[in-house]
C-alpha cells in the first residue's frame, strides 16, 4: 500500500539580492486553476475601464455643441479626471497591504464609479455635474481598477512582470477602440445619452464580473517553476538579468519620496503623461478644426489607443532584452518627434501623415507606464513595490496639469503650433532626462549600458 502524497511545506527563501520568495503553494492549490485566469480577469477589467480616458476625446466635441460650453471648460474636466485617477494608486496599495481593502471590493467599487462617470457624460447638463460625476467619481473609479489590476499582475507573475504588465496596461488602451470607432460614425448630441448608457452598462458588467473573482496570492508568493534562486541569476530562466539589474535594497514609500535619484524618474513619468494626455484631450478637436471631420478625428484616436496598447506589450517585451532605460529613452524620443509630425500633417490636411504621427505618438508616450511597473521593482525593491508604484504613478497628475491645464492656455494664446511644439519639446526633454535615471546606491560606473 503506497503512502499518501503530502504537499511540500510552505517556506520562504532569500536570493543573493535579499528578495523573499514564498514557495510550496502552486497557483492551482491556491485558486483551483492556473494563475493565467487571474491575468485574464485583470485584463478584462482594464479593457472596460479605459474607455473614460481614451474615449473622452471623441465625447468632448459633442459636449461643447450640446450645451454651449467652451472646449477649454470641457477639457479641464478631463484634466481633473486624470488627477483623480492617478492619485488613487498609492492609497489603494496602502489599504491593500494592510488588508483593509480586498482586490474584489476595490474593483467592484471602481466599476460602480466608472459607470457613474460614463452616465454623467451622457446626461449631465451642467459643468459642476460633469466635474463631480465624471472627473471625481469616474476618475477615482478608474484609478481603483487600474491600481488593483496592475497589482494583481505584479503579485501573480513575479517571474514575468514586464510582459504581463504590458498586456494588462495595453488592455486599458485597447478597450476604447470599439467605442471610438462607433462614436466616430454615430455619436451626436441627440444620441449621446443612449450610447453612453449602453457603454456604461457593458463596462459595469465586465468590471464587476471580473472583480468578484479577482484574488491576490500570499505576499512574496512564487510559482512552482522556475526555481527562484536560479531565476535571480540565470539568463536562461530570466532574460532580463543581463540588461536590468535588481535593486540593491528595499525602499519604503517615505524613502522613495526622500530619494534624490527617484526625482528624475518622477519627472520623466510626469512629462510622458503630459504629452499623452495632451494628445488624447486635444487631438480630435485639432483634426476637426483642420477640416478632418468627426470620423477622421475618432479614427485617429482609435489608432492612438490601438498602437498604445500594442506598443505597451511590445516595449515591455523589448525592455527585458535591451534594458528599460534604453527603451524608455527611445519611446520618449519617438513621442517627441510625433508631435511635430502631427501638427505638420494636420496643417496640410494630410490624413496619412496624420495617422503616422498618431501611431508614433501611441508607440512613444503611451508606453511609459508599462515600463514603470518593472522599473519600480528593479530600482526600489520588492517589499513595497505596489505602494512605490503608486508614489511614482502619481506623477501623472502633474502631467495632467501640464498637458491639459497649461496646454489650454497655450492653445488659447499661441494656437496649436505652440501647443504641439511644447508637447514635442517636453517629450524630448523626458528622453534626455532618462540619462539621469539610475538605481539608488549603485555607482554610475557600474550601471549597465542600457
Amino acid at each position: 500500500m503506497s503512502e499518501p502524497q503530502t504537499r511540500p511545506p510552505v517556506r520562504e527563501l532569500l536570493d543573493v539580492y535579499g528578495r523573499r520568495y514564498r514557495i510550496g503553494e502552486s497557483d492551482r492549490a491556491l485558486l483551483g486553476r492556473s494563475r493565467t485566469w487571474m491575468g485574464w480577469l485583470a485584463t478584462a477589467a482594464m479593457f472596460a475601464a479605459g474607455v473614460q480616458q481614451y474615449g473622452f476625446g471623441a465625447i468632448a466635441p459633442v459636449l461643447t455643441r450640446g450645451h454651449g460650453w467652451t472646449f477649454t471648460e470641457v477639457v479641464l474636466a478631463f484634466g481633473l479626471w486624470a488627477v483623480c485617477q492617478s492619485s488613487v494608486a498609492f492609497p489603494v496599495a496602502w489599504l491593500r497591504d494592510r488588508r483593509l481593502l480586498s482586490p474584489a471590493a476595490a474593483v467592484v467599487l471602481g466599476g460602480v464609479l466608472c459607470t457613474a462617470g460614463l452616465v454623467t457624460l451622457g446626461h449631465a447638463s451642467s459643468l459642476p455635474a460633469v466635474f463631480l460625476g465624471y472627473s471625481v467619481a469616474g476618475g477615482i473609479g478608474t484609478g481603483l481598477v487600474y491600481a488593483t489590476c496592475v497589482g494583481a499582475v505584479m503579485r501573480w507573475f513575479p517571474d514575468r512582470t514586464a510582459a504581463r504588465a504590458g498586456v494588462v496596461s495595453g488592455a486599458f488602451a485597447f478597450g476604447s477602440v470599439p467605442f471610438l470607432l462607433i462614436a466616430g460614425y454615430v455619436l451626436s448630441v441627440d444620441n449621446r445619452a443612449m450610447l453612453l448608457d449602453v457603454t456604461a452598462a457593458l463596462v459595469l458588467a465586465v468590471i464587476i464580473g471580473s472583480g468578484l473573482l479577482l484574488r491576490y496570492p500570499p505576499e512574496h508568493w512564487w510559482p512552482e517553476r522556475p526555481d527562484p534562486r536560479e531565476w535571480a541569476l540565470d539568463k536562461a530562466h530570466n532574460r532580463s538579468v543581463a540588461a536590468n539589474r535588481p535593486a540593491l535594497r528595499h525602499f519604503r514609500p517615505g524613502e522613495v519620496l526622500r530619494c534624490r535619484k527617484a526625482l528624475p524618474l518622477y519627472l520623466t513619468v510626469a512629462l510622458a503623461g503630459a504629452v499623452l494626455l495632451f494628445d488624447i484631450g486635444y487631438l480630435a478637436t485639432f483634426v476637426a478644426a483642420r477640416g478632418g471631420g468627426p470620423v477622421l478625428a475618432a479614427f485617429a484616436l482609435a489608432v492612438l489607443a490601438l498602437v498604445t496598447g500594442g506598443g505597451r506589450v511590445l516595449l515591455g517585451w523589448l525592455s527585458d532584452r535591451l534594458g528599460r532605460r534604453r527603451i524608455l529613452r527611445l519611446a520618449l524620443a519617438t513621442g517627441g518627434v510625433a508631435q511635430f509630425v502631427l501638427f505638420y500633417s494636420g496643417e496640410h490636411r494630410d490624413a496619412v501623415g496624420l495617422l503616422v504621427g498618431v501611431a508614433l505618438a501611441g508607440l512613444g508616450n503611451g508606453c511609459c507606464y508599462t515600463l514603470l511597473v518593472s522599473l519600480v521593482r528593479e530600482y526600489f525593491g520588492e517589499e513595497s513595490a505596489l505602494q512605490n508604484f503608486g508614489v511614482l504613478y502619481a506623477a501623472k497628475a502633474v502631467g495632467a496639469v501640464l498637458g491639459i491645464g497649461l496646454a489650454a492656455f497655450v492653445v488659447t494664446a499661441h494656437g496649436y503650433f505652440g501647443a504641439f511644439a511644447a508637447a514635442g519639446i517636453l517629450s524630448l526633454a523626458g528622453a534626455v532626462l532618462t540619462g539621469r535615471v539610475a538605481q539608488p546606491g549603485r555607482p554610475k560606473s557600474l550601471l549597465p549600458t542600457a
